[in-house]
Protein backbone atom coordinates (compact mmCIF):
# COMPACT_ATOMS: atom_id res chain seq x y z
CA UNK A 1 0.00 0.00 0.00
CA UNK A 2 1.46 3.42 -0.64
CA UNK A 3 2.60 5.28 2.23
CA UNK A 4 0.62 8.52 0.97
CA UNK A 5 -3.04 8.47 1.64
CA UNK A 6 -5.81 8.76 -1.13
CA UNK A 7 -6.59 12.71 -2.49
CA UNK A 8 -10.04 14.01 -1.85
CA UNK A 9 -10.70 13.82 -5.12
CA UNK A 10 -10.03 10.18 -5.39
CA UNK A 11 -12.34 9.65 -2.84
CA UNK A 12 -14.33 11.71 -3.67
CA UNK A 13 -14.76 9.81 -7.52
CA UNK A 14 -14.85 6.75 -5.71
CA UNK A 15 -18.20 7.08 -4.21
CA UNK A 16 -19.73 5.16 -7.30
CA UNK A 17 -20.25 5.86 -10.92
CA UNK A 18 -21.60 4.59 -14.40
CA UNK A 19 -18.75 2.49 -15.43
CA UNK A 20 -17.48 -0.70 -13.90
CA UNK A 21 -13.69 0.83 -13.95
CA UNK A 22 -15.24 3.57 -11.21
CA UNK A 23 -16.76 1.25 -9.30
CA UNK A 24 -14.11 -1.46 -8.95
CA UNK A 25 -11.81 1.70 -8.02
CA UNK A 26 -14.55 2.61 -5.22
CA UNK A 27 -14.26 -0.64 -3.97
CA UNK A 28 -10.52 -0.82 -3.63
CA UNK A 29 -9.86 2.76 -2.21
CA UNK A 30 -12.88 3.28 0.14
CA UNK A 31 -13.85 0.71 3.07
CA UNK A 32 -17.47 0.36 3.78
CA UNK A 33 -18.67 2.05 7.23
CA UNK A 34 -20.46 -0.40 9.06
CA UNK A 35 -24.17 0.34 9.76
CA UNK A 36 -24.42 1.16 13.51
CA UNK A 37 -25.74 -2.14 15.36
CA UNK A 38 -29.14 -2.58 16.01
CA UNK A 39 -29.74 -1.80 19.46
CA UNK A 40 -33.82 -0.24 21.36
CA UNK A 41 -34.58 3.05 19.72
CA UNK A 42 -34.48 6.27 22.06
CA UNK A 43 -37.94 7.13 20.72
CA UNK A 44 -40.99 4.38 20.01
CA UNK A 45 -41.61 4.19 15.83
CA UNK A 46 -45.04 4.94 15.47
CA UNK A 47 -45.56 2.33 12.83
CA UNK A 48 -42.57 -0.17 12.34
CA UNK A 49 -44.64 -1.98 9.49
CA UNK A 50 -45.89 0.08 7.42
CA UNK A 51 -46.18 0.35 3.25
CA UNK A 52 -45.24 -3.27 2.79
CA UNK A 53 -42.21 -2.68 4.96
CA UNK A 54 -41.05 -4.89 7.80
CA UNK A 55 -38.57 -2.94 10.07
CA UNK A 56 -36.17 -5.83 11.33
CA UNK A 57 -33.28 -3.53 12.63
CA UNK A 58 -32.88 0.12 13.37
CA UNK A 59 -30.34 2.43 15.89
CA UNK A 60 -31.20 5.75 16.41
CA UNK A 61 -28.39 6.00 19.00
CA UNK A 62 -25.74 8.78 16.49
CA UNK A 63 -27.09 12.81 17.21
CA UNK A 64 -27.77 12.50 13.40
CA UNK A 65 -27.53 9.39 11.59
CA UNK A 66 -30.05 7.27 11.97
CA UNK A 67 -30.27 3.74 10.37
CA UNK A 68 -33.02 1.10 9.88
CA UNK A 69 -32.85 -2.35 8.17
CA UNK A 70 -36.55 -4.14 6.05
CA UNK A 71 -37.83 -6.88 5.07
CA UNK A 72 -39.86 -6.54 2.16
CA UNK A 73 -40.94 -8.21 -0.46
CA UNK A 74 -40.32 -6.42 -3.21
CA UNK A 75 -36.15 -6.55 -2.40
CA UNK A 76 -34.78 -10.45 -2.15
CA UNK A 77 -32.30 -9.44 0.69
CA UNK A 78 -33.31 -7.13 3.40
CA UNK A 79 -32.54 -3.02 2.35
CA UNK A 80 -31.58 -0.28 4.66
CA UNK A 81 -31.99 3.18 4.47
CA UNK A 82 -29.67 5.95 6.40
CA UNK A 83 -31.70 9.23 7.78
CA UNK A 84 -29.78 11.83 8.65
CA UNK A 85 -31.42 15.18 11.01
CA UNK A 86 -31.38 18.02 11.74
CA UNK A 87 -29.60 19.01 15.09
CA UNK A 88 -32.17 18.98 17.78
CA UNK A 89 -34.69 16.84 15.46
CA UNK A 90 -35.59 14.16 18.82
CA UNK A 91 -36.39 17.22 20.43
CA UNK A 92 -37.56 20.09 18.64
CA UNK A 93 -41.40 18.73 17.33
CA UNK A 94 -40.58 21.19 14.47
CA UNK A 95 -41.71 19.51 11.06
CA UNK A 96 -39.09 19.63 7.79
CA UNK A 97 -39.28 19.01 4.52
CA UNK A 98 -37.11 16.34 2.78
CA UNK A 99 -34.42 15.50 0.80
CA UNK A 100 -34.08 11.65 -1.22
CA UNK A 101 -30.34 11.37 -2.13
CA UNK A 102 -29.36 8.65 -4.26
CA UNK A 103 -26.04 6.92 -4.68
CA UNK A 104 -24.39 5.77 -7.64
CA UNK A 105 -23.30 3.08 -9.13
CA UNK A 106 -21.07 0.05 -8.60
CA UNK A 107 -20.47 -2.70 -6.12
CA UNK A 108 -20.05 -1.80 -2.99
CA UNK A 109 -22.47 1.84 -3.62
CA UNK A 110 -25.35 1.37 -0.66
CA UNK A 111 -27.19 3.55 1.54
CA UNK A 112 -23.74 4.26 3.12
CA UNK A 113 -22.08 5.53 0.23
CA UNK A 114 -23.23 9.44 0.76
CA UNK A 115 -22.45 9.01 4.68
CA UNK A 116 -18.83 8.46 3.23
CA UNK A 117 -18.57 11.14 0.75
CA UNK A 118 -18.93 13.81 4.02
CA UNK A 119 -22.90 14.47 4.00
CA UNK A 120 -23.34 15.17 7.46
CA UNK A 121 -20.69 18.13 7.37
CA UNK A 122 -21.89 19.44 3.81
CA UNK A 123 -25.62 19.41 6.05
CA UNK A 124 -24.42 20.99 9.15
CA UNK A 125 -26.81 23.47 10.36
CA UNK A 126 -29.48 22.48 7.52
CA UNK A 127 -32.73 22.48 8.23
CA UNK A 128 -33.76 19.13 6.25
CA UNK A 129 -33.87 15.58 6.89
CA UNK A 130 -31.93 13.85 4.44
CA UNK A 131 -32.83 9.54 3.64
CA UNK A 132 -30.37 7.89 2.03
CA UNK A 133 -31.95 4.46 0.99
CA UNK A 134 -30.31 1.62 -0.93
CA UNK A 135 -30.77 1.32 -4.34
CA UNK A 136 -28.94 -2.18 -5.36
CA UNK A 137 -25.21 -1.91 -7.05
CA UNK A 138 -26.83 -1.14 -10.17
CA UNK A 139 -30.20 -1.38 -9.83
CA UNK A 140 -31.04 1.76 -11.89
CA UNK A 141 -33.82 2.90 -9.85
CA UNK A 142 -36.25 0.70 -11.52
CA UNK A 143 -38.10 -2.46 -11.56
CA UNK A 144 -36.20 -4.50 -14.18
CA UNK A 145 -37.46 -6.60 -17.43
CA UNK A 146 -36.16 -9.92 -16.22
CA UNK A 147 -34.49 -10.86 -13.05
CA UNK A 148 -32.28 -14.54 -11.97
CA UNK A 149 -31.51 -13.70 -8.47
CA UNK A 150 -35.30 -12.89 -6.88
CA UNK A 151 -36.67 -9.20 -7.39
CA UNK A 152 -35.41 -6.24 -7.27
CA UNK A 153 -38.15 -3.99 -7.45
CA UNK A 154 -35.84 -0.35 -6.64
CA UNK A 155 -38.48 1.66 -7.69
CA UNK A 156 -41.57 0.56 -6.43
CA UNK A 157 -39.53 -0.16 -2.69
CA UNK A 158 -38.17 3.39 -2.60
CA UNK A 159 -41.59 5.51 -4.07
CA UNK A 160 -44.36 3.00 -3.04
CA UNK A 161 -42.47 1.65 0.80
CA UNK A 162 -39.60 3.78 1.73
CA UNK A 163 -41.36 7.43 1.35
CA UNK A 164 -44.68 6.83 2.84
CA UNK A 165 -42.60 5.01 5.79
CA UNK A 166 -40.70 8.15 5.99
CA UNK A 167 -43.71 10.18 5.95
CA UNK A 168 -45.53 8.17 8.43
CA UNK A 169 -42.09 8.08 11.21
CA UNK A 170 -40.72 11.02 10.61
CA UNK A 171 -42.14 14.83 11.22
CA UNK A 172 -42.05 15.53 7.65
CA UNK A 173 -43.97 17.93 4.95
CA UNK A 174 -45.62 14.85 3.30
CA UNK A 175 -46.67 17.16 -0.13
CA UNK A 176 -44.90 18.36 -3.38
CA UNK A 177 -43.17 21.31 -2.08
CA UNK A 178 -42.03 19.73 1.17
CA UNK A 179 -39.92 16.84 -0.86
CA UNK A 180 -36.84 17.07 -3.04
CA UNK A 181 -34.74 14.63 -5.10
CA UNK A 182 -31.04 14.55 -5.65
CA UNK A 183 -28.18 12.04 -6.89
CA UNK A 184 -25.33 11.33 -7.81
CA UNK A 185 -24.60 9.23 -11.90
CA UNK A 186 -26.32 6.82 -11.99
CA UNK A 187 -28.22 8.22 -8.75
CA UNK A 188 -28.67 11.37 -10.75
CA UNK A 189 -30.65 9.41 -13.19
CA UNK A 190 -32.85 8.40 -11.01
CA UNK A 191 -33.83 11.42 -9.73
CA UNK A 192 -34.31 12.88 -12.65
CA UNK A 193 -36.50 9.58 -13.48
CA UNK A 194 -38.33 10.04 -10.19
CA UNK A 195 -39.23 13.96 -10.11
CA UNK A 196 -40.59 13.21 -13.56
CA UNK A 197 -42.15 10.14 -13.47
CA UNK A 198 -43.54 10.83 -10.20
CA UNK A 199 -44.49 14.32 -11.30
CA UNK A 200 -46.64 15.80 -7.43
CA UNK A 201 -44.11 14.07 -5.73
CA UNK A 202 -40.84 16.35 -5.52
CA UNK A 203 -40.63 20.19 -6.16
CA UNK A 204 -36.78 19.89 -6.59
CA UNK A 205 -34.39 17.88 -8.60
CA UNK A 206 -30.35 17.60 -8.77
CA UNK A 207 -28.34 15.82 -10.83
CA UNK A 208 -24.76 15.30 -9.70
CA UNK A 209 -23.19 13.56 -12.62
CA UNK A 210 -25.83 11.97 -13.58
CA UNK A 211 -27.16 11.31 -17.25
CA UNK A 212 -30.12 13.36 -18.71
CA UNK A 213 -30.55 11.18 -22.12
CA UNK A 214 -30.90 7.68 -22.84
CA UNK A 215 -31.01 6.95 -26.81
CA UNK A 216 -27.98 9.41 -27.77
CA UNK A 217 -25.21 7.51 -29.50
CA UNK A 218 -27.60 4.62 -30.54
CA UNK A 219 -28.71 4.33 -26.59
CA UNK A 220 -25.41 4.09 -25.35
CA UNK A 221 -26.82 4.47 -21.56
CA UNK A 222 -29.57 2.11 -21.98
CA UNK A 223 -27.05 -0.26 -22.93
CA UNK A 224 -24.95 0.23 -20.11
CA UNK A 225 -28.18 0.09 -17.54
CA UNK A 226 -28.42 -3.33 -19.22
CA UNK A 227 -25.12 -4.56 -19.15
CA UNK A 228 -24.23 -3.28 -15.53
CA UNK A 229 -27.78 -4.65 -13.97
CA UNK A 230 -27.15 -8.17 -15.90
CA UNK A 231 -23.16 -7.88 -14.47
CA UNK A 232 -23.88 -6.73 -11.04
CA UNK A 233 -27.02 -6.69 -9.87
CA UNK A 234 -29.65 -8.96 -12.03
CA UNK A 235 -27.83 -12.38 -12.49
CA UNK A 236 -27.88 -12.12 -16.47
CA UNK A 237 -31.13 -10.28 -16.26
CA UNK A 238 -31.34 -7.10 -17.59
CA UNK A 239 -33.68 -3.53 -16.51
CA UNK A 240 -35.06 -2.34 -20.15
CA UNK A 241 -35.01 -6.21 -21.45
CA UNK A 242 -33.37 -7.55 -24.92
CA UNK A 243 -35.12 -6.14 -27.37
CA UNK A 244 -35.57 -3.33 -25.25
CA UNK A 245 -38.97 -2.25 -23.82
CA UNK A 246 -39.24 0.93 -25.29
CA UNK A 247 -42.27 1.78 -23.37
CA UNK A 248 -39.75 1.85 -20.11
CA UNK A 249 -36.73 3.72 -21.96
CA UNK A 250 -39.26 6.41 -22.90
CA UNK A 251 -40.83 6.71 -19.25
CA UNK A 252 -37.53 6.96 -17.82
CA UNK A 253 -36.17 9.02 -20.16
CA UNK A 254 -35.66 12.70 -18.52
CA UNK A 255 -35.33 14.08 -22.79
CA UNK A 256 -38.42 12.85 -23.45
CA UNK A 257 -40.42 13.77 -20.24
CA UNK A 258 -39.18 17.93 -20.49
CA UNK A 259 -42.73 18.94 -19.55
CA UNK A 260 -42.86 17.06 -16.46
CA UNK A 261 -39.83 19.34 -15.08
CA UNK A 262 -42.68 22.53 -15.08
CA UNK A 263 -42.69 24.06 -12.09
CA UNK A 264 -39.95 22.39 -10.63
CA UNK A 265 -36.70 23.66 -9.70
CA UNK A 266 -34.41 21.65 -11.61
CA UNK A 267 -30.30 21.62 -10.52
CA UNK A 268 -27.39 19.65 -12.89
CA UNK A 269 -23.60 19.70 -12.34
CA UNK A 270 -21.46 17.94 -15.37
CA UNK A 271 -17.59 18.15 -15.61
CA UNK A 272 -16.32 19.48 -18.89
CA UNK A 273 -12.52 18.04 -18.43
CA UNK A 274 -12.05 14.32 -17.15
CA UNK A 275 -8.87 13.09 -17.27
CA UNK A 276 -7.96 12.12 -20.60
CA UNK A 277 -5.58 9.15 -19.57
CA UNK A 278 -8.55 7.99 -17.83
CA UNK A 279 -11.07 6.17 -19.86
CA UNK A 280 -13.56 5.28 -17.76
CA UNK A 281 -14.02 8.73 -16.50
CA UNK A 282 -13.87 10.10 -19.68
CA UNK A 283 -16.14 8.22 -20.90
CA UNK A 284 -18.31 8.82 -18.28
CA UNK A 285 -18.63 12.24 -17.85
CA UNK A 286 -18.56 13.00 -21.93
CA UNK A 287 -21.38 10.91 -21.93
CA UNK A 288 -23.17 12.90 -19.09
CA UNK A 289 -22.13 16.50 -20.30
CA UNK A 290 -23.41 15.22 -23.79
CA UNK A 291 -26.99 14.67 -22.29
CA UNK A 292 -27.37 16.88 -19.97
CA UNK A 293 -27.04 20.07 -22.81
CA UNK A 294 -29.36 18.28 -24.08
CA UNK A 295 -31.36 18.45 -22.02
CA UNK A 296 -30.59 21.52 -20.84
CA UNK A 297 -31.23 23.12 -24.07
CA UNK A 298 -34.87 21.14 -24.29
CA UNK A 299 -35.65 22.72 -20.78
CA UNK A 300 -34.72 26.28 -22.62
CA UNK A 301 -36.53 26.04 -25.31
CA UNK A 302 -39.80 24.97 -23.32
CA UNK A 303 -39.10 27.98 -21.14
CA UNK A 304 -38.32 26.15 -18.26
CA UNK A 305 -36.19 27.25 -15.50
CA UNK A 306 -32.65 25.42 -14.47
CA UNK A 307 -29.68 26.24 -12.73
CA UNK A 308 -27.06 24.50 -14.85
CA UNK A 309 -23.10 24.05 -13.97
CA UNK A 310 -20.50 23.00 -16.37
CA UNK A 311 -17.02 23.10 -14.15
CA UNK A 312 -13.69 21.57 -14.36
CA UNK A 313 -12.97 18.05 -13.72
CA UNK A 314 -14.60 14.66 -15.00
CA UNK A 315 -16.90 11.90 -12.87
CA UNK A 316 -16.72 12.81 -8.90
CA UNK A 317 -18.52 14.65 -6.46
CA UNK A 318 -17.93 18.38 -5.98
CA UNK A 319 -18.84 19.02 -2.24
CA UNK A 320 -19.06 23.03 -2.49
CA UNK A 321 -21.63 22.30 -5.69
CA UNK A 322 -23.26 19.97 -3.23
CA UNK A 323 -23.58 22.94 -0.31
CA UNK A 324 -25.16 25.34 -2.40
CA UNK A 325 -27.57 23.32 -3.76
CA UNK A 326 -28.90 22.27 -0.03
CA UNK A 327 -29.34 25.80 0.20
CA UNK A 328 -30.84 25.99 -3.06
CA UNK A 329 -33.60 23.23 -2.12
CA UNK A 330 -34.22 24.40 1.13
CA UNK A 331 -35.18 27.99 -0.57
CA UNK A 332 -37.55 26.39 -2.87
CA UNK A 333 -39.36 23.75 -0.20
CA UNK A 334 -41.25 24.45 2.93
CA UNK A 335 -39.07 26.18 5.74
CA UNK A 336 -39.25 24.10 8.62
CA UNK A 337 -41.57 24.99 11.64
Amino acid sequence: MSPNPPSRRTLLKNVGGLSLGVAVASGGLLAATSPARAEPAARPLPSPDHAGLRLVAHNEDDPRMWYYRFETDEIAWDPAINVLVPRGYRDDGRTYPVLYLLHGGGPGQDFISWDKTGIRELSEDKQIIIVMPDGGPCGWYSNPVTSNVGPRNWETFHMSQVLPWVDANFRTFAEFDGRAVAGFSMGGFGALKYAAKYYGHFASVSSYSGPASTRRDFGLVTHWANFTSGAFELGGGTVYGVPWDEGRVSADNPVENVERYRGKRVFMVAGDSPDPFDLFDRMNEEQVLAGQREFRALLDGAGIPHESHEVGGGHFVRPELVRADLDGMIGRLRSAG
